[in-house]
């Protein structure tokens, strides 16, 4: 096994830094699971993701999630034993938070299927906080489909219920369905998650604080998480060309929500793109995404290409 060492003359941090040729060497006498077929179906648009990518970078970081899921299955076991109850012990639940168009949905897609590839992680579920924003009908009646994705635009109530749910080990628990095609929530359409060994979380927000000292934030339920981070000017790129992709491809379905932008030239996609996440997609980075990233047990810094190139451990 190769040593991971912090770099000389490094402040004091919480977290170990270990960059990318370090990282990789983890991956040392691991089976690459994925073909190369299975890792382009699970690519987002626009996202870097390749053989490299995977065997270097996410599976090690499986490998290192199955680590803690089988240690803390292993203390909730040991704790009943010691309360003299009948084993309790409740689904491993990972976060991962970042920007728009940092690539954390795919992220979460293809970690579920690294995931189950382990043996103590067969029964892994991917929810996405999609599904608890407000109807948009209630974003209208509150004034805030203008400041969709921003906290306030999501049902935390019903998010936490739902992860309250899921840690109490619930035989059954629906989570609500979101269409991008749509842009809204289908009605009676819904994520069934039935005691899986994981739950993976993904959302904008799920590293938010509680809104009060007293609350419960969505973040305590978390086993693990995740923060996928890259400068800003690089996501907005992203952003940009992922909305280009998209006017090409899911836009022109007649069915989208978005199909008004079907037929706009490259010059006003781009100043379209750009009014959005200057007017939406930056201020909720900066004012709700961000600020966030030191609550994360892991950061994933992406380069300019979507690769990433350092990994940031919390120490235990």
């Amino acid at each position: 096994m190769y040593p991971v060492t912090a770099a000389p003359n490094m402040p004091l941090s919480p977290y170990r830094e270990i960059d990318r040729a370090d990282w990789a060497r983890l991956a040392a006498g691991l089976d690459q699971p994925l073909s190369e077929t299975e890792i382009v179906a699970l690519r987002g648009i626009g996202d870097r993701l390749d053989l490299a990518e995977v065997r270097e970078v996410y599976l090690p970081l499986s490998r290192l999630l199955s680590l803690y899921a089988t240690a803390t299955k292993r203390l909730g076991a040991a704790t009943s034993e010691f309360l003299q109850e009948d084993d309790s012990t409740t689904p491993f639940v990972v976060g991962v938070a970042g920007s728009v168009a940092v690539g954390k949905s795919t992220i979460a897609r293809l970690l579920r299927e690294l995931m189950s590839r382990w043996p103590g992680t067969p029964r892994v579920e991917l929810v996405t906080t999609d599904g608890f924003l407000y109807p948009n009908a209630e974003l209208e009646r509150r004034g805030l489909m203008d400041r969709k994705g921003f906290p306030e635009s999501y049902d935390r109530r019903a998010l936490l219920s739902f992860l309250t749910e899921v840690k109490s080990g619930a035989a059954e628990v629906r989570a609500p369905f979101y269409s991008h095609m749509r842009y809204d929530i289908v009605p009676d359409a819904h994520v069934v998650v039935r005691r899986p060994d994981v739950v993976i979380v993904e959302g904008l927000n799920v590293l938010q604080p509680p809104p009060a000292p007293n609350d419960v934030a969505v973040s305590d339920l978390f086993d693990f998480s995740i923060y996928v981070d890259a400068d800003a000017k690089h996501i907005e790129r992203w952003y940009i060309d992922r909305f280009l992709a998209l006017r090409q491809g899911a836009f022109s379905n007649p069915s989208s929500y978005f199909n008004v932008f079907a037929h706009l030239t490259d010059e006003e996609a781009v100043t379209t793109a750009l009014g959005y996440w200057n007017e939406i997609n930056m201020p909720n980075l900066l004012e709700n995404v961000l600020p966030t990233r030191h609550r994360a047990t892991l950061v994933l810094r992406k380069g300019a290409d979507h690769a990433v190139e350092t990994v940031l451990l919390r120490k235990v």
